[in-house]
């Protein structure tokens, strides 16, 4: 089946999809290890597990995901084509009759699949993995993952007992230098002590687990007047303890971005929702909706963009394009603040920006497809080009300087 599509759209579909594959792994990696030093920071903080760390950035993945495939879509037509151009392969292709239309014929394809893909991360996947990230750090905080007792800090549970952990080894698995205080309601004390212990859990309470230790000593205080406290050393100690009770997680919902998009429509546009929440609603559905279709002015941005000047190798294009992008995205963000507010309809506050961007794109691409010899941002060039050439010219007149007054060898 393979073998049936033309030779150039199988030539094209290569150019693309090795750089588009390309920035979505960059994207997506940068994303996530920004996010990963600072959730390193905040596990540590809260004495989490390490583990943890790799499940709340597997939640961001579907977030991040819909961020990088639109930018990774559209460097990747972008970089085939400014290949094709700067090559002449492209001078060809439109002397033999070939399009700006035929030539976009496999990059739009590409384009629906992802647009499809984005709709499902968009107004499905983010929304679940969204709260399942927000659920991993409240759990985190509250101490349901382990983190509620900290090495080098005394930790209070059930206001009787007060234990200390010097350290631990082997992932948390293994503790060394335990002290505990636990008190009961008769008054008595008992203050043991041991050299190591390890959490074990319970299969009949499951708000009880033992802490086993090993190699200590207990003192037990009576608590009466003229009694002399007793001393008992142990090699193996069990040492129940009580879990605090942890609050059950808010249920999903309590934002607009953790709705998927039946939830959406059905709040959105129902009567008995309140104004305000009606309000956030739709502009969370418009902002998710905007963003996929954005996807589709994607190709035509990258080939207005993609083509240098004759006789130039300029990638001036591909920092505009990431700008423009990255700006869009930015004014979408607060066109959706604003109209969860209810201070403008979320309708044009969303679209409006889209319109705008799309003619804008049109515009440019209608330049480079259809004007002889046009330029989407020619101005932007030539500035650019006169700007290189100065750098450089001052660039040699410093270094012409800086030999002459080296002192001679």
């Amino acid at each position: 089946m393979f073998q049936s599509i033309p030779k150039i759209d199988r030539y094209i579909f290569r150019l693309v999809i090795t750089p588009m594959l390309g920035v979505f792994a960059l994207a997506a990696s940068l994303l996530l290890v920004d996010k990963m030093r600072r959730l390193f920071d905040f596990v540590a903080v809260e004495g989490g597990p390490v583990a943890v760390v790799f499940k709340m950035l597997g939640a961001l993945v579907p977030e991040y995901a819909s961020l990088a495939i639109p930018l990774g879509l559209l460097l990747g037509v972008l970089l085939a084509f400014r290949k094709l151009a700067t090559s002449s392969e492209l001078d060809v292709m439109r002397a033999v009759g070939l399009g700006y239309g035929r030539l976009l014929r496999v990059p739009y394809a590409i384009t629906l699949v992802l647009m499809a893909i984005n709709v499902g991360l968009v107004f499905y996947v983010q929304p679940i993995s969204r709260y399942y990230y927000e659920q991993l750090e409240y759990d985190l905080r509250s101490g349901a993952l382990g983190a509620s007792i900290k090495v080098g800090e005394f930790t209070t549970l059930r206001d009787r007992m007060a234990l200390r952990i010097d350290s631990s080894e082997d992932e948390g698995r293994r503790l060394m230098g335990i002290f505990a205080r636990v008190s009961n309601s008769k008054g008595q004390v008992l203050s043991i002590s041991a050299r190591e212990g390890s959490f074990l859990a319970t299969r009949d309470s499951p708000d009880t687990i033992i802490l086993r230790l090993t190699d200590g000593t207990i003192v037990q205080d009576t608590g009466g007047e003229g009694t002399t406290p007793r001393v008992l050393s142990f090699s193996r100690h069990d040492l129940p303890i009580d879990l605090p009770r942890i609050e059950e997680f808010r249920a999903r919902g309590d934002a607009e971005r953790e709705y998927i998009l039946p939830e959406l429509l059905k709040i959105g546009w129902s009567e008995k929702a309140s104004e305000e929440k009606r309000a956030a609603s739709q502009a969370s559905f418009n902002f998710r909706l905007v963003e996929v279709v954005m996807m589709a002015l994607m190709p035509l941005l990258a080939v207005a963009l993609a083509i240098p000047p004759k006789r130039s190798t300029s990638a001036l294009g591909v920092f505009v394009s990431i700008v423009m992008v990255v700006s869009y995205h930015k004014v979408n963000q607060y066109a959706e603040d604003v109209a969860a507010l209810g201070r403008v309809d979320p309708v044009l506050a969303l679209w409006g920006p889209m319109v705008l961007f799309a003619a804008l794109i049109v515009w440019m691409y209608y330049r480079v497809a259809h004007v002889p010899g046009g330029q989407a941002i020619g101005a932007l060039e030539v500035w650019f080009a006169k700007l290189a050439k100065r750098a450089r010219t001052l660039f040699a007149r410093r270094e012409r300087s800086a030999r002459q007054l080296a002192p001679a060898e």
